[in-house]
């Protein structure tokens, strides 16, 4: 009998949370949007040693500016190795030729910082699940545990790595793949539970000889065909640090925005290392500026900041960018900066809360 009242007490709970839920989704959904400036569709807490900006201290620098952050740490710890760097302590992957592996408990990390918070400052937020490793077959159910770990809490997946620049290389263990299973079973739970998923794989590999072929842009659009029903945001357009646009870059692109069996893909502008090429000349300021003027719908603005101290080197991107929103229709920048996070995570929540009423059978304890 006790046992009984248990679970009608936890259905209960987690009843009574689906309706506060609700209840202050129409209240945000109330307020003016156009108090903010901007919304961050791409923002790391924490860095590669796990630490970071206290999540009251990033309330104070997002300040009116910021309206909402998908919020997420950083799946990866920088190993301090002794062997390699001795007592200096490296806080970044190109500090040290020791490896990088895969750190679960950031999920746990940032829903607790964001159970820390009122439900008005919550609302604010849009917690990712990034602790999982995209080449282990078990990436899913780690997805799964954590949404029922913490329901209420996250709308979406990422931001993780398949291909990156200096770090692939680094990761213990089997190397991530655009054609492994592990890939499509996690993006198909993802899709499944209403995720989106944030995913961070280059265009082409660095330093390419002349004439070789960018094998990963026919990987990348072949894996986003095969999950028509997951909302997909290809971080930094494919770019890096080295990672240079590929010849007609723009071209591939337009192929994927016109492609209606590609409309569930979206990209997200983030990093400073993105805009040195977006805005590296009048020409490229206008190329990038008319195809965001085409497809304004499919073009989401991220600083892709790790753990800023103020609001000024937060924004920093935001500010290098100045010129490529000039050249913006004002429709295409409202949606940009803000009306294309609303409409996706909006859609997220929703999506995922209808989930975790569905799946989750008492309150995790």
């Amino acid at each position: 009998m006790a046992h009984g009242n248990s679970a009608r007490r936890s259905r209960l709970t987690i009843g009574a949370a689906a309706i506060a839920v609700v209840a202050l989704w129409s209240g945000l959904a109330s307020q003016p949007r156009d108090t903010y400036v901007v919304n961050d569709t791409h923002f790391h807490l924490t860095n590669y040693i796990q630490e970071g900006t206290n999540i009251r201290d990033f309330l104070a620098i997002m300040g009116t500016k910021v309206g909402r952050v998908a919020l997420f740490g950083i799946p990866l710890q920088q190993q301090w190795s002794y062997g390699n760097s001795g007592d200096f302590a490296p806080t970044y992957y190109l500090q040290t030729d020791a490896p990088l592996y895969y750190y679960s408990f950031t999920d746990a990390f940032i829903a607790m910082a964001y159970r820390s918070l009122t439900a008005a400052e919550q609302a604010r937020f849009d917690p990712m699940i990034t602790g999982f490793n995209p080449a282990d077959m078990y990436a899913a159910d780690h997805i799964r545990r954590v949404l029922t770990t913490f329901p209420g809490v996250f709308s979406g997946i990422g931001e993780f790595t398949i291909h990156k620049e200096f770090v692939s290389s680094k990761v213990a263990g089997e190397t991530a793949s655009l054609t492994n299973p592990a890939l499509d079973r996690l993006l198909d739970f993802a899709g499944e539970a209403g995720l989106v998923a944030l995913m961070h794989s280059d265009v082409d590999v660095p330093f390419p000889k002349p004439g070789q072929e960018p094998y990963q842009v026919i990987q990348t659009r072949d894996l986003f065909l095969r999950h028509p029903k997951t909302t997909i945001v290809w971080a930094h357009i494919g770019l890096g640090r080295v990672i240079h646009p590929v010849k007609d870059q723009v071209g591939i692109i337009e192929k994927t925005l016109n492609n209606p069996a590609l409309s569930h893909v979206h990209f997200d502008i983030s990093w400073d290392e993105v805009a040195k090429y977006l805005v590296a000349s009048p020409e490229s300021i206008r190329a990038a500026a008319d195809l965001i003027n085409r497809h304004p719908d499919r073009f989401l603005f991220g600083t892709d900041e790790v753990a800023p101290a103020d609001q000024a080197k937060y924004l920093k991107v935001y500010t290098q960018y100045a010129p490529l929103f000039a050249q913006l229709t004002p429709e295409a920048s409202e949606k940009v900066r803000k009306r294309n996070y609303e409409r996706l995570f909006d859609e997220a929540r929703r999506k995922v809360r209808a989930w975790e009423k569905a799946n989750v059978k008492e309150t995790s304890r």
